[in-house]
């Protein structure tokens, strides 16, 4: 890469301003062959490698270190710079935070670290367990699974901390034929009724085009806040400003979306944005 890509040290790096980054994109996306332009727009969106990292959820043996992690994050970002369109409607941000995060589930997912005799032991110990369910009613302690494989219990517990899986929601059970992702089988006890969607519906339609009409700066702090869930310390740092500032955009950007939308919205879009 043209310029030094240090992951610690974010805040060093010099943000271009919301028209700079307009044009890179436009340069972009007209010759995608430009590396050097490749390579600074990776610069400008390594906030989201960290912010993925920071939040994706799972126990990791001690063979993944955070550079691993890093690498398989920056990987994905490159492949979203490459691949993103700006036609199909989604904002770069939420297409990025996908793919990296996709990339380092699929990294992990790809090298099996367990040995084969291990995961034979650890077969072994989960069908001792559900035997011990059955007969006992209830799931087996630790103690009792330990002394039923005659082992000691420190070293159960150090074969179980190797059954580390990386799931997701999307995920398929069941057989081939028969299969459905893990997500369907979640039930939702806040289901809307179909008047309660097309309300929504409606209130986020006018919420988006309210949102478009906002500056660049604030329309992306209001989606990092309330889409991707950062804290107003965080995306100071991803914006390069300071917190309070961020807090004032904020507040800004509240009164200028109530402002616009005070002459058509529902009970429920006043509601959303209080």
């Amino acid at each position: 890469m043209s310029e030094e890509l240090e992951y610690n040290s974010y805040s060093k790096i010099k943000r271009l301003s919301d028209e700079e980054l307009t044009e890179l994109w436009h340069v972009y996306l007209a010759d995608k062959s430009q590396k050097t332009l490749r390579d600074k727009l990776i610069i400008q969106y390594i906030y989201l490698t960290r912010y993925v990292i920071g939040r994706i959820k799972m126990n990791l043996p001690a063979t993944f270190t955070l550079e691993d992690i890093t690498s398989y994050g920056v990987e994905g970002l490159i492949d979203a710079i490459e691949r993103y369109t700006p036609d199909k409607g989604a904002r770069f941000e939420t297409y990025a935070l996908m793919r990296i995060r996709g990339a380092i589930i699929d990294k992990i997912r790809s090298q099996d670290w367990i040995p084969r005799s291990t995961r034979r032991k650890i077969k072994e110990v989960k069908l001792v367990g559900e035997k011990l369910k059955q007969s006992l009613g209830r799931a087996a302690t630790t103690t009792e699974l330990a002394n039923a494989m005659h082992m000691e219990k420190d070293k159960l517990e150090a074969l179980l901390s190797e059954d580390t899986q990386i799931g997701s929601i999307y995920d398929k059970k069941g057989t081939a034929d028969e299969s459905v992702e893990i997500i369907d089988t979640i039930q939702d006890d806040n289901l809307q009724n179909p008047l309660e969607q097309l309300v929504d519906k409606d209130v986020k339609k006018e919420l988006q085009f309210a949102l478009k009409r906002l500056p660049e700066r604030e329309r992306m702090i209001m989606v990092l806040y309330y889409h991707e869930n950062m804290t107003l310390k965080e995306i100071g740092e991803a914006i390069n400003v300071s917190e309070s500032r961020v807090c004032q955009l904020h507040a800004q950007a509240i009164m200028k979306l109530k402002n616009i939308l005070s002459t058509s919205r529902t009970d429920r879009l006043k509601q959303s944005i209080v």
